[in-house]
Formats: structure tokens, sequence, C-alpha cells
């Protein structure tokens, strides 16, 4: 009989789940340990969130949700760090984990989920101390980032490379997001197939769903939405919006959708008065040594006039953003999934990606948006301009963005964790638990 899963201890060194989305360092990751938190807890596990603190006027301990608490460690200075110097605050970080556990009774936690391969440092010793399973997702890994630089932008160091592997051989379990992110844990990081497990990630679909009702009103060049969204927004009826959604930074290559909205009004200068280029998140990464850099670029472009910039937005506001919009634009390097793209699914928008990473999975090609291979910014305009000239296949897509968007919820995440953890669990620790990996051969 498998043990019961009551408390669970979640760590996030880099990065807080109290943090917005859109900035900084937080983004898809957050997103996933909130969802993944607050769902868990609704079913009776509870969920402590071990972050570091990065404000003196942060308490130790804050509720997230019923059932969810955040604790704030202090390592280091409270000021912002860089990812790269916060290695050297694992020790005091670590330490600061291990004494909230030593003030309980033993056998506090059932099992440690750690994410980002600096998390998954600080659980391997709690693992060794607490005797308990070691289920990690990577998120992003070095290897694969260095494979796919974009220009301006560092390798990982191989610190961080030896890090990984370390957790890797360390991990009970290791979560892929995709059967693709899989194959690189096996392949390049040499993990045993039997300790991966395939969990995709999901969008929240009470959030994100289609404007209701979805009315179509022809102008004879595309069908839009007349809706609240674009109201509330303060964008006309009869524009044609193109939308980047996440962080300012060369991964995420937001460039390349400004380069081609530049090339579309190249193409047909009519477009300008109807164009918007809609830009919603905040400078992260390299891009924050450089946080006016996008902005700089519209104008050399020429295109200031029709480039909207808006902070990053909590997501009733983002879910409105998604509705507005006539296609949005997810042109990275490098996606372990890509949750903005499943997102702006499930409103109905559909979505043009680079075919990289887990955007593979993310979006279905042909049916809920296009994918493009590399980041030439002339593609992206040659696929927009079609989309915006031909009606009915954006509606086609817009339906398919629906029913694909809607496969991902997060509720089936969770659905799949638990078996994870039931897994790890149900095996001596640093024994692979037999969990079906789901990696095609």
């Amino acid at each position: 009989m498998s043990r019961r899963i009551n408390r669970v201890a979640t760590i996030s060194v880099h990065t807080s789940p109290l943090d917005q989305p859109g900035t900084g360092d937080a983004g898809g990751m957050n997103v996933y340990i909130v969802e993944v938190a607050k769902r868990l807890a609704a079913r009776g596990v509870e969920v402590d969130i071990f972050t570091r603190a990065t404000s003196r006027a942060l308490p130790p301990v804050a509720e997230l949700a019923p059932g969810v608490l955040v604790r704030n460690v202090i390592a280091g200075p409270f000021e912002e760090l860089d990812k790269g110097e916060l290695p050297r605050q694992l020790c005091s970080f670590t330490s600061g984990v291990l004494r909230t556990e030593a003030s309980y009774d033993p056998g506090h936690y059932d099992l440690l989920h750690t994410h980002y391969w600096l998390s998954g440092q600080a659980g391997w010793a709690a693992k060794q101390r607490w005797g308990v399973p070691l289920v990690h997702s990577m998120h992003t890994m070095a290897k694969v980032k260095n494979a796919a630089l974009a220009e301006g932008d560092k390798p990982e160091p191989a610190d961080r490379v030896l890090g990984e592997e370390q957790v890797v051989a360390s991990a009970d379990q290791l979560v892929a997001n995709t059967a693709e992110e899989a194959r690189e844990l096996i392949g390049l990081y040499g993990a045993h197939p039997a300790r991966v497990a395939t969990v995709s990630p999901g969008a929240d679909l009470g959030v994100f769903q289609p404007e209701s009702p979805l009315i179509a009103r022809s102008t004879g060049l595309l069908p839009h939405r007349t809706g609240p969204a674009r109201r509330r927004l303060g964008l006309p009826r009869d524009a044609y919006v193109l939308l980047f959604v996440g962080r300012i930074q060369p991964l995420k290559a937001p460039d390349v959708l400004l380069r081609a909205a530049a090339h579309l009004l190249r193409q047909d200068p009519s477009l300008r008065s109807r164009l918007v280029v809609a830009v919603v998140g905040g400078p992260s990464g390299s891009g924050r040594a450089r946080p006016e850099q996008l902005q700089r670029l519209a104008a050399e472009l020429g295109i200031s006039d029709v480039v909207r910039f808006e902070p990053p937005a909590p997501q009733p506001v983002l879910a409105d953003w998604y509705r507005a919009a006539d296609v949005t634009v997810v042109p990275s390097h490098n996606e372990s999934f890509g949750l903005v793209a499943v997102e702006s699914q499930a409103c109905g928008t559909p979505v043009v990606a680079a075919a990289v990473g887990g955007l593979r999975t993310a979006v279905r090609d042909g049916e809920s948006g296009h994918l493009i291979r590399g980041h030439d910014p002339a593609d992206y305009a040659a696929v927009l301009r079609r989309l915006h000239d031909e009606p009915g296949l954006h509606a086609r897509l817009a339906r398919g963005a629906v029913r694909h968007g809607r496969a991902f919820g997060w509720d089936a995440t969770v659905d799949r964790l638990l078996e994870v953890y039931t897994g790890a669990m149900a095996q001596p620790v640093g024994i692979p638990a037999q969990v079906t990996a789901e990696v095609p051969a």
C-alpha cells in the first residue's frame, strides 16, 4: 500500500512565487510552482515553498493560499542578486531550510520537489538529512541553452553544467515538461530513463478562456472580436494586434517581432494606421543591463508609433491581452515548454512561434498556429501577413487554438505529478522510481 503524501517541501532559490511573472527572473517557473502548489493543497497536500528573501520587509512566512506557505529564507544581501552570484549563497540558504525542518518532529516532510539547478543543489543536501525522495524539475538546462544562444547572450558557465549533472545524478525522480526534454536529460546528462517522467505544464483554464461570446465582425480583411477586452485595453476594434508576452531578454527574442513588424510596414505602408505591436513584460537576464534597448530598436526601425510597451500584468489582465490580440508571437531561441503559447491558445488566439524546445509541443503546427524554423524576421512577417490577409485561415487556427490550449490544464498536471510523487515514495531513497518515462525510443 502506498503512503499518503501529507506535506511537500518545494524549493525555488532564485525566484519567489510571490514575484510578478514577466520581469526579473520571474517567469513560467513561478506560474508553475504557484499553480501546482494551490492545487496540491486543494487535494489535502500541504506545501511549504522555500525561497530566498529579497527584502527586509518580507515576513519569514507568508500564506500564499490555504495550505500553501512561502518561507523566505535569509541568505545573502536582501537586494536583488544576479543568478550568477547565487551559488555563493547556497550554503546559507540550505542551512536555513534544514533549520526549519529541524524545528519539527522527524518526518515533517514526505518529499522534496526542487525547481532549477540551484534549488536542486539545496535539495540534494536536504534529501540526505531528511531521508526523503528528491523530485527535481530542470525548467531550463545549460547544455541546451548553450547550443542555441541568442546574439548578445553569454554561455552558461561550466559550474552550472557540473551542478546540473550532480542534481541529475542525485534526484530520485526527474520531471520533464515534454518528451523532447526527457530525451535531452537522458542523452545530454546521462539520466537513467526510469528516473525521468514527462509531465506537461498547463494553464488556468478558468482565467485563460475565449472572450464570450466570440463574435466575428468582417472588416474585409480579418475577422475581429467585437469585444470588451479591446475596450478595456484601449485598442481600436479594427486594429491588427500582434502580441509578445514575457521577459525582455535576448533569449526570448522580442526583437524578432519588432523587425517583422517593420518588414510588414515596408511591404504595406497602409497597414500602419491599423497595426499595433504590444509588448507585455519587463527586462530580465542580460536585458537588465540595457532596459531601454527594445524601445531604441523600435525607434531605429521607425515603428515607435505602432509599438505599445506594457508592464508585466496579473493573469486576468494578461488574459485580456491574449483575447484582444490577433496573433501571439513567441520567437524564443529556447523554451522548455512555453506557457505563453498555451495561455494564448486557450484564449482563442493563434500563436506564431519558433520551432524550438517545448514550443513544438505547446503549439500544434498548422492547427493552432504556425512554427517557424529559425529567427529570420522576414519569415515571421510572411506568416503574419498571411494571417492578416486570409480571414478563413485565421478563424480556423483560432478554433484549433482553443481545442489545443484546453488540453493543457493544471489539474491534469497535478494528477500526473501525484503519480510521480507516489512512485518516488514507494522506492528506497536513491533507487530509481519505476514511473513510466513516456520517452519515445
